[in-house]
């Protein structure tokens, strides 16, 4: 009894009595139980045990509770396809291949999407050797997932591991039916390639380049004609290829492994003509590795005539940057066509002045002008002088005389220009009817005291131009004529001339004419004519306005005089606005005046 008692006393644990129950300074947090737990490797479970099945029983039971374990896993998660593959790769180890297949069958029920789940099923096939079955995996698998790669490169390299040449190209057509990436053509191509079938490969490269049309896989083609010895056939892909891209979708790749292709065959003056091609239509932006191969093989097999067309060629580029970005830019136009006149021949010239005059100024303000006309001036000098061309002048000439607004504004000197190169042609009649005649036209019917056919031709010289110095010449004429009613018909032609410039840009012309007109009126006028024409005289003011440099850039402030017609008020809303301005400065300078003399302003009320 004592000694149970004493045993007792054993068994009980001593329970350590805790003196101080206050928290700890430094508390310990779970997150950090749990990391020195990890470190201190107190979590780790021992091994199983290792069982020795000795009997056949004793292997159904164990295969039971171990298959028994799998279906738990899987009835709790049908997803989880890693359950299922463990399943079957666990009957696969037992040699039980029906069973594996079933799981797997069942597992595709499941999510036949999975791409795993077909290539651990087909794999499992090849390794046991079930040639049929694997091939009626794959043959399912890529009919179900058609856009899988991967499938298809294992059957075709199980196809051709077996030796089944004709099946695994049998496989590639069906593949490439689907038109599917760029590494998978190469794949076929490489696989007929093995087997010597460079027709078969010259087939497949034909239909890849249409299916994937890029610029890198022409030249693959072209490259492989070329590595097989076809040189004929090379030359006819690249020359396909430069038609099949095109003037709107040229890539400078092309034209330099073209051209490299040439220079390998030694025919340099290919060469020279495919970079000249490319140069001409390219823009120099994407031209640069063209620009640096044509540089090198002019330094290795041309000349200096080669290489000074480089430079025009670059240069060429430069100016058709220029004009694309502002067709207006006239200067750029007259260094582009300085440079062609130089080198090139007449029709390329020509067909550059023909896009130039085309870019007609949008404003029909002189100003505006003054620069583009000098483009017909060359064109028409340079077909005169340069191409030897007496008619293409003439039809320049016309054409530039047709499209000036000669209503608004004229140049007097494309008139002179055209008259004399007919005086030089021989052809004094069209001379006559351009220009250089009509003042002494104009001179002779005055002689010959013809008033009405002088002012016919008046009228039609006023047709062609609006010049201040006809209308004024007309006037005089008027008034030399000593008819009855002279005056009368003079004033009325200032009167027609004043209302006709009213739109001029020009408004020292307008004022010009205002100005004979107030002399005519001295002389000849009432007073009421006099003050009327003084009505019509415009105010003299300054402006100031912003100039650009040549290249664009803001060059500061510039003060001009500008007139102010009365009879344009109505279009000047600010005009009365200036003159009540003007009005008030001089009336604070008079109060001003005032303030300082006082006694100036007594005397005067005195007075």
């Amino acid at each position: 009894m004592a000694a149970s008692t004493a045993a007792g006393k054993q068994r009980i644990p001593k329970v350590a009595k805790v003196k101080n129950k206050a928290p700890a300074e430094v508390q310990i947090t779970a997150e950090q139980l749990l990391r020195e737990a990890k470190e201190r490797e107190l979590e780790l479970l021992p091994p199983p045990p290792q069982q020795k099945i000795t009997d056949e029983e004793e292997l159904n039971d164990y295969k039971l509770r171990k298959r028994k374990t799998f279906e738990d896993n899987i009835r709790k998660n049908r997803t989880v396809i890693s359950n299922w593959i463990k399943y079957a790769q666990w009957e696969e180890s037992l040699k039980e291949i029906q069973r594996a297949r079933s799981i797997y069958e069942r597992a595709l029920d499941v999510d036949y999407r999975n791409i795993t789940l077909w290539l651990k099923y087909a794999e499992m096939e090849m390794k046991n050797r079930q040639v049929n079955h694997a091939r009626n995996i794959w043959d399912r698998a890529i009919t179900t997932l058609p856009r899988v790669n991967q499938f298809w490169y294992k059957y075709t390299y199980m196809e051709e591991m077996l030796g089944n040449i004709a099946g695994a190209r049998q496989v590639f057509e069906r593949w490439m039916e689907w038109q599917p990436e760029e590494q998978a053509w190469h794949s076929y191509i490489n696989f007929e390639l093995r087997y010597k079938e460079v027709d078969r490969a010259r087939t497949i490269y034909e239909r890849f380049v249409l299916v994937h049309p890029d610029v890198k896989n022409w030249i693959k083609y072209a490259r492989f004609e070329e590595k097989h010895g076809y040189f004929a056939h090379a030359r006819k892909v690249y020359e396909r290829a430069v038609e099949f891209f095109g003037d709107e979708h040229m890539d400078e790749h092309l034209y330099v492994a073209f051209a490299k292709f040439e220079e390998n065959q030694k025919e340099f003056e290919r060469v020279r003509v495919i970079y000249k091609y490319a140069l001409d239509r390219i823009s120099k932006q994407e031209a640069q590795e063209l620009f640096k191969n044509y540089t090198i093989f002019e330094k290795k097999f041309g000349d200096r005539r080669g290489i000074e067309d480089i430079i025009v060629s670059k240069r060429r580029f430069q100016y058709e940057e220029e004009v694309k970005a502002n067709p207006h830019n006239y200067d750029a136009w007259f260094d582009y066509l300085r440079l062609v006149e130089s080198d090139a021949e007449a029709e390329t010239v020509r067909e550059v002045y023909e896009r130039a005059i085309a870019n007609v100024p949008p404003i029909q303000e002189k100003r505006h002008w003054k620069r583009y006309i000098y483009l017909w001036v060359n064109y028409a000098l340079y077909e005169e002088l340069e191409a030897k061309d007496p008619e293409r002048t003439r039809q320049v000439y016309q054409a530039s005389l047709e499209l000036i607004p000669h209503k608004k504004f004229t140049f007097a000197k494309m008139w002179l220009l055209y008259a004399q190169f007919e005086i030089r042609q021989k052809n004094l009649p069209f001379a006559r009817r351009a220009l250089v005649l009509w003042k002494s036209y104009i001179d002779f019917e005055i002689e010959q005291e013809e008033t009405e056919r002088t002012r016919n031709l008046y009228r039609r010289l006023l047709q062609r131009t609006q010049h201040v110095k006809v209308w004024i010449s007309f006037a005089q004429f008027e008034l030399s004529s000593g008819k009855e009613g002279s005056l009368a018909k003079c004033r009325q032609i200032y009167e027609e001339a004043n209302k006709t410039m009213r739109n001029c840009e020009e408004k020292e012309e307008r004022l010009m004419l205002l100005e004979s007109w107030r002399s005519f009126e001295d002389e000849f006028g009432t007073v009421s004519d006099k003050e009327r024409v003084d009505k019509l005289m415009p105010e003299k003011v300054k402006k100031r306005r912003k100039v650009q440099a040549d290249d664009g850039s803001d060059a500061g402030w510039e003060e001009y005089y500008d007139y102010i017609f009365p009879e344009d008020a109505a279009n000047q809303p600010n005009l009365k606005l200036l003159a009540m301005a003007k009005l008030w400065k001089k009336q604070q300078q008079e109060k001003e005046a005032a303030e300082q003399d006082p006694d100036k302003d007594i005397d005067e009320s005195e007075s």
